[in-house]
C-alpha cells in the first residue's frame, strides 16, 4: 500500500509558444516513493520536474504539497557561486534550516560530504569535474534531508562507479524521490514505480508499478490494448460512414444523435491514430566493406600526461566486428586512449600498426567540431542544399527530419539547440562519412532511450570495428564482445563482459592482478625455436593469406560464371577455405603472441 500523500499535481498543462509540451496530467507521489521517470527528448520531463520543485508555474493546473513536506532539487546542469570551498556549498543548504544549531550542522556537513566521497571539504567548486560537481549537487540537497529528493539525469557526467555508489544510495533510502534518467540499468535497480510521459496514451502518462522491465511489459498490453479499440473504432466508423452516405433524413431526434455519435466516433478515431504516431531518428553507419582482418593495432603501449600515468605495456588488438567497451573511472585517460587510436595524439612508447589507409570516423565527447554560430541548415549540409548519403543525394530537409528536425528549425543556431539535439547533429555527419573503425566518446549523453535503442540496433549491425566509452551499462553490455577496463593509474585488465567486470569488481582484493596489461605482470615462457620461426614469419604469410582470399571473393563473384552451377560451387568452396586458412591463421597468431609475453 502506498503512504501519505506527499504531493499531487492535477490537470498540469505546459506550452512554450505554440506547441504544447504536456496537457491535463495528474499524478501523486507518497511517502516512500521511489520513481523513475522517462519519455522522448522534448516530451516536457525537465519542464514537469522544476513545477514539482516549484521553480515553475504550469499555464493551468494545480500543484499541491502537503504542510512542512521539503522538496529537494538536483537540475541536469548543477552551478555553484565562484570562489567557494565544497564544504561552504554544502553547509549554505543549511543557511535558512533553524532545525540545527550551527555545531550540529557542521557535523551534519561532515557525514553528508563523507556519504558523497569527497575527502577534501576546502576542494574550491571551480576544481570539481563534471561527475564532482553532479556528487555535489546531489550532496546539496541531500544534507537538508528533504521529503522528496528529485533528480534529473543524475548519472550524466558520472563515471561507472559512482553511478554504482548513487544506486545504493538511493536503494537505501526511505524518503521519496523522483529520478528522470535514459540509464535503463539505473532505473531497474532504482525504481519501485515508474511514470512515462508520452503523447501516446491518452491521459499523457503511463504509470507501472515495480522496474523500468515492468514499465516496459504495460506498456506493450496498452499498446495492444489500444490497437484493439482502435481497429473496433474503425469498424465502427466504417459502419456509420456508411449509413452516412445513404442520406439519412436529419428530421427525427434518433437520426440526429446518430449523426451526432458517428461524427464523435470519427473524431475518436482521429485523436487515436494522431497519438500513435510516433517518430524516431534513423541511425546508420555507413561501413567502407573494407576486407582486412587487422584493421588497428598496437603492443606494449605506454602513454602519460604529466604524472599521470594512462596506460602501460597496453596491447590492442581490433579486427572487423570487435567491439571493444573501455571503462575506468573519470580522470582515467579513457578520452586519451581513444585520441591514440584515432592517432590525434602519439604514444610515449610502443608500436601501433593501423591498415593502410584505414578510415576512422570519430564521436567526440564535447562536440567540439560543432560550430556554435552555424544553423542547423549548414551543420547538417555544410556545402549546399543537399548532402550525400550512401551515394544518392538528400534534400536537407528530409535530412533533418530523419534526425527528428523540423523544417521550421533549419535556421536556428546549433547554440540555441538541446544536448540531444546537438548529439543527433554529430550522429547525422558521422553517417555520411564510410568507416572501418568507429571510436564513440560518450554518444550516450542527453539521447533518449528510443533513440539508444536505435543507436544499439546500428551498432550491432556495422561490420567494422567499433571502440566505445560510455557510462551506459546496457549499452555497454549489449554492444561489447570485450570489455578493458583501465585502473586510473597506467593497468588495465580485460573483461569478458561488463557483469564480469561488475562481479570481479565486487570480489576481495587479490594478491596478484589478472591483467596480462600490467607492468608487473609475470613473464610467460618463451617460444620454442620453431615456434619462433613461425612467430617471425606470420605477418607474412598472414598478408598472403589474406591477398589469396581477395583473389577467391573476385573469383566466387565472376558475373560471367553466375549460370555455371558446377563452376560456382567450386569457387565457393576455394572462397571458403581461403576465409578457413585466414580465420586459423589469427587464431594461431594470437596463441604465440600470448605465449611470447
Amino acid at each position: 500500500m502506498p503512504g501519505a500523500v506527499l504531493l499531487s499535481c492535477e490537470g498540469l498543462s505546459k506550452s512554450f509558444t505554440s506547441r504544447p509540451l504536456f496537457e491535463n496530467l495528474s499524478f501523486t507521489l507518497f511517502e516512500g516513493d521511489h520513481v523513475g521517470l522517462v519519455g522522448p527528448n522534448g516530451s516536457g520531463k525537465s519542464t514537469l520536474m522544476k513545477i514539482i520543485a516549484g521553480e515553475q508555474e504550469p499555464d493551468s493546473g494545480i500543484r499541491a504539497v502537503r504542510k512542512g513536506v521539503r522538496v529537494g532539487y538536483v537540475p541536469q546542469d548543477p552551478v555553484f557561486a565562484p570562489g567557494k570551498s565544497v564544504h561552504d556549498v554544502v553547509l549554505g543548504a543549511l543557511a535558512d534550516d533553524h532545525r540545527h544549531e550551527d555545531y550540529e550542522k557542521d557535523a551534519l556537513v561532515s557525514v553528508t560530504l563523507r556519504k558523497a566521497g569527497f575527502n577534501d571539504p576546502d576542494a574550491a567548486t571551480e576544481t570539481l569535474s563534471g561527475g564532482w560537481r553532479k556528487r555535489l549537487a546531489i550532496a546539496h540537497e541531500m544534507v537538508r534531508e528533504p521529503d522528496i529528493l528529485l533528480l534529473d539525469e543524475p548519472t550524466n557526467h558520472l563515471d561507472v562507479e559512482a553511478i554504482l555508489w548513487l544506486e545504493a544510495l538511493l536503494r537505501s533510502e526511505p524518503k521519496a524521490f523522483v529520478v528522470v534518467s535514459h540509464d535503463r540499468y539505473f532505473l531497474e535497480n532504482i525504481t519501485k514505480r515508474m511514470i512515462e510521459l508520452n503523447h501516446v496514451y491518452p491521459a499523457g502518462l503511463l504509470e507501472a508499478d515495480g522496474s523500468y522491465s515492468d514499465l516496459l511489459q504495460k506498456r506493450d498490453e496498452v499498446l495492444r490494448n489500444e490497437a484493439a479499440y482502435q481497429e473496433t473504432l474503425a469498424n465502427l466508423v466504417r459502419r456509420e460512414m456508411e449509413w452516412l452516405r445513404r442520406g439519412p433524413k436529419a428530421r427525427t431526434t434518433k437520426a440526429k444523435a446518430r449523426i451526432q455519435n458517428a461524427e464523435s466516433l470519427i473524431d475518436e478515431l482521429a485523436e487515436s491514430r494522431a497519438r500513435e504516431r510516433t517518430s524516431s531518428a534513423q541511425i546508420d553507419f555507413t561501413a567502407s566493406d573494407r576486407k582486412t582482418k587487422r584493421l588497428w593495432r598496437a603492443s606494449g603501449l605506454r602513454k602519460s600526461m604529466g604524472e599521470k600515468r594512462i596506460v602501460d605495456d597496453l596491447d590492442v588488438l581490433l579486427t572487423p566486428l570487435t567491439r571493444l567497451g573501455i571503462l575506468g573511472p573519470n580522470g582515467s585517460g579513457k578520452t586519451t586512449l581513444l585520441r591514440m587510436i584515432t592517432g590525434e595524439i602519439a604514444p610515449d612508447a610502443g608500436e601501433i600498426e593501423a591498415a593502410d589507409r584505414l578510415r576512422v570516423v570519430y564521436f567526440e565527447q564535447n562536440r567540439e567540431s560543432l560550430d556554435p554560430t552555424l544553423s542547423l541548415r549548414r551543420a547538417l549540409a555544410p556545402e549546399g542544399d543537399t548532402v550525400v548519403y550512401r551515394d544518392r543525394a538528400i534534400h536537407i530537409a528530409g535530412w533533418a527530419r530523419r534526425f527528428l528536425f523540423r523544417s521550421e528549425q533549419l535556421d536556428t543556431a546549433v547554440s540555441r539547440l538541446s544536448g540531444g539535439e546537438k548529439a543527433r547533429i554529430v550522429l547525422a555527419r558521422l553517417m555520411l562519412q564510410p568507416a572501418d573503425l568507429l571510436v564513440l566518446d560518450e554518444p550516450t549523453n542527453d539521447l533518449d532511450i528510443p533513440t539508444l535503442e536505435i543507436l544499439e540496433e546500428s551498432l550491432l549491425e556495422f561490420p567494422g570495428a567499433l571502440v566505445l566509452v560510455t557510462h551506459d551499462r546496457y549499452l555497454l553490455d549489449r554492444v561489447s564482445t570485450q570489455i578493458l577496463a583501465l585502473d586510473g593509474r597506467g593497468g588495465a585488465e580485460y573483461f569478458a563482459d561488463y557483469p564480469q567486470w561488475e562481479a570481479n569488481r565486487r570480489a576481495p582484493e587479490r594478491s596478484a592482478p589478472r591483467s596480462t596489461q600490467s607492468a608487473e605482470k609475470p613473464r610467460a615462457k618463451k617460444l620454442s625455436y620453431k615456434e619462433q620461426r613461425e612467430w617471425d614469419a606470420m605477418e607474412a604469410t598472414l598478408l598472403t593469406a589474406e591477398r589469396q582470399l581477395e583473389e577467391a571473393t573476385t573469383r566466387a563473384h565472376d558475373p560471367t560464371i553466375a549460370a555455371d552451377a558446377v563452376a560456382l560451387q567450386q569457387r565457393f568452396e576455394e572462397l571458403n577455405a581461403a576465409q578457413a586458412e585466414v580465420d586459423r591463421l589469427y587464431a594461431r597468431w594470437a596463441e604465440l603472441e600470448a605465449k611470447a609475453k
